[in-house]
């Protein structure tokens, strides 16, 4: 078999084992043997570019060159349905499709899963784009990123599709993997995603397709449109897309009376807190296409269509204790712990209180029957106190005064609503947060060091600050719980590569409140070194574009702290760099001191990334929006049509991609 022969046919057998893996759940193969085949893929693909395609298994993983999304017109548009909250508004829909049919009719009842929606066309069996609902007549071609979710089939199963056809869905993020986002963003002092459909949402409009590859989206297909499609049935096309290859929901069903649909609708109403994804509806659909084309549409919404939505799930149970947890920046984040209440698919035994306040609003006493809302699907909190209950009222709940971990007293500073520990240096949840912090990717990039190995340097005594990291020995290391010889070898060698880290991302690694990696970049910048920026004063720190009073507080702050001082010397005697090398200072000029600019498009020479670098490196400003202060736009193709029309009646400068570059060159 040629390398070309063997090419194909991995292509094959690597779609059909994904199949079997994430939509049938059914898989035929390990994860290693599914690995080493994938493994021999990218190889060959390697050997032989020309053999190239969009749809080969290995496209899954996505690339990490940035664009912007592309505005698409849909061929038909994705128009919004009408809602109900009745049975009895249900029954008046029913009642006026009989009417204007006068003839017998079936309904096909359907969950309505709570994601983001997605037109994926397919050509010749093959998906050629995926996008984005947006205003209805218009969305954004996401392509890239819905390549790299595995229940969307790149290549169609079996035979007898269409030449061309469309199939909308939802695009979705299953509720264990929406909690275990959440978790990592609470590691690394993020926000939380609010629900499900705004983690969905936001992941699938992410500029790097490689980060939407690692966050696990899930799709769900529930309506086909084109010409010649396979069958005169809604419910019909569905089960033939199966076929084909696309993830459809075993609930959906089709109903014959008002009795059997009110039936499925009570049933999912049960079921719904079992599925392992969020919903907050059901989607009635006259099944007929003849009859759905008969009905017809109004200016918004089908006539043959609705949603009816559940009532946002409350559950009443028991608050048992209410525990403080302390975060990397020092925040005290109250926590109700509670009788396990099932609550849209998980078993909730915790609910956020979020602050002082809050606590306060709802008048908590440890005992009370308390209300747990999941309202379109949120995060578990307490919306209020059954007091009718009451019974031998236990202790009233107040926010404590002290970090539960060291005791320090708290500190609530004017205009904000958290509390939150002073003692950066000696608590340890700060400390492991820091240290977290200090070794992830943006910041020394230490990969080898994750949060469970931190967990067990610190309670070992190996680390107790984040410059102790390179103090580590291997033998000191691989007689640890889990670690062998190699482990601690690629822990330490990391360590050591981390000292190239340039001064800006040493700065952003130390963990100086309000001080993200665009600040860091601007004093290291600024500054020159360590030694200036630790005897600055506040006022020459909001000299420097971009940092207020806020910042420049929390860095006066910082660097009058002893015990950071004397970090700085361990780090800096560990060999950290605390100064802009000459390197990096020749490397910049001044020719586009002065010039905000936008970048917007596609590019072929280098990733967006790489420009916003080469314009800073040269005095310029990295800009998100275009204004009447905007000095050009540095323009890709396919650059976003919003921008371009506000560039035009601006009259801002357009300047392609071999312009900037030879720009630079002068």
């Amino acid at each position: 078999m040629s390398a070309r022969e063997r090419i194909l046919q991995l292509r094959r057998e690597l779609h059909e084992h994904n199949h079997n893996y994430y939509v049938l759940n059914s898989p035929s193969i390990s994860d290693y043997e599914f690995d080493m085949l994938l493994r021999e893929l990218q190889e060959l693909e390697e050997q032989y570019p020309d053999m190239y395609d969009a749809a080969s298994p290995t496209q899954r993983v996505g690339s990490d060159i940035t664009k912007e999304f592309k505005q698409v017109a849909h061929k038909y548009p994705m128009l919004s349905l009408g809602n109900t909250y009745s049975k009895e508004e249900v029954a008046e829909f029913y009642e006026r499709v009989r009417r204007f049919l006068n003839e017998d009719f079936e309904i096909c009842c359907e969950l309505k899963f709570d994601g983001t929606s997605i037109s994926l066309t397919y050509a010749d069996g093959r998906l050629v784009r995926a996008v984005t609902r947006g205003d209805g007549e218009k969305g954004d071609d996401v392509t890239a990123n819905v390549r790299t979710i595995r229940t969307v089939p790149l290549l169609l199963h079996g035979a007898g599709y269409p030449a061309e056809f469309e199939i909308r869905g939802e695009v979705l993020m299953p509720w264990a993997v929406f909690e275990r986002l959440n978790e990592e963003r609470a590691r690394n002092g993020e926000q939380l995603f609010a629900n499900p459909r705004n983690a969905a949402s936001g992941t699938l409009k992410l500029q790097d397709s490689s980060v939407v590859a690692k966050r696990g989206l899930d799709a769900y297909l529930y309506f086909m449109l084109g010409e010649q499609l396979p069958a005169e049935g809604h419910y019909e096309n569905l089960q033939v897309a199966r076929q084909w290859g696309f993830k459809v929901s075993d609930t959906t069903c089709k109903c014959r009376t008002i009795d059997e649909v009110f039936a499925f609708i009570d049933r999912m109403d049960v079921e719904r807190k079992n599925l392992p994804f969020a919903t907050d509806g059901i989607v009635l659909k006259v099944n007929s296409l003849r009859q759905q084309k008969n009905l017809g549409y109004t200016a918004k919404s089908p006539r043959w269509a609705i949603a009816y939505k559940f009532q946002a799930e409350r559950a009443v149970t028991r608050l048992n204790e209410v525990t403080y947890q302390v975060g990397r920046t020092g925040v005290v984040t109250p926590v109700a712990n509670l009788d396990p209440v099932q609550l849209s698919g998980t078993v909730v035994k915790r609910a956020s209180l979020h602050n002082a306040d809050i606590i306060e609003k709802l008048d908590l006493h440890i005992g009370d029957m308390v209300y747990v809302e999941k309202g379109g699907e949120i995060i578990p909190k307490i919306t209020g106190v059954d007091t009718d209950v009451r019974f031998m009222l236990g202790e009233k709940v107040r926010f404590i005064d002290k970090c539960p971990e060291c005791g320090t007293p708290l500190v609530r500073v004017y205009g904000e609503a958290a509390h939150y520990c002073p003692n950066d240096t000696a608590c340890p949840p700060q400390i492991k947060g820091k240290i977290e912090h200090f070794v992830s990717r943006d910041a020394m990039n230490i990969d080898s060091i994750g949060p469970e190995t931190i967990e067990m340097l610190y309670n070992y005594g190996l680390v107790k600050n984040i410059a102790d990291i390179y103090t580590l020995k291997a033998e000191d290391l691989m007689f640890l719980p889990r670690m062998g010889a190699k482990s601690a070898e690629n822990i330490v060698a990391a360590a050591q590569a981390s000292r190239a880290v340039p001064f800006e991302r040493v700065l952003f690694a130390l963990g100086i409140r309000f001080v993200g990696a665009t600040v860091a970049k601007r004093l290291a910048r600024a500054f020159r070194d360590i030694d200036t920026l630790m005897d600055a004063t506040a006022e020459q720190l909001v000299a420097v574009d971009e940092i207020g009073e806020r910042i420049a507080a929390a860095v006066v702050m910082y660097f009058a702290n002893v015990k950071n001082r004397e970090l700085i010397a361990q780090l800096r005697e560990a060999g950290l760099c605390f100064e802009v090398k000459d390197d990096e200072s020749s490397s910049r000029s001044e020719l586009l001191k002065g010039k905000s600019i936008v970048i917007s498009g596609v590019f072929t020479h280098h990733s967006r990334d790489e420009y916003k670098a080469m314009i800073e490196e040269n005095g310029g400003k990295n800009v998100g929006s275009v204004s009447k202060s905007t000095s050009f736009i540095l323009a890709g193709e396919n650059m976003g049509p919003s921008k371009l029309e506000k560039a035009e009646k601006l009259g801002v400068p357009l300047v392609n991609e071999d312009e900037f570059l030879a720009m630079l060159e002068q």
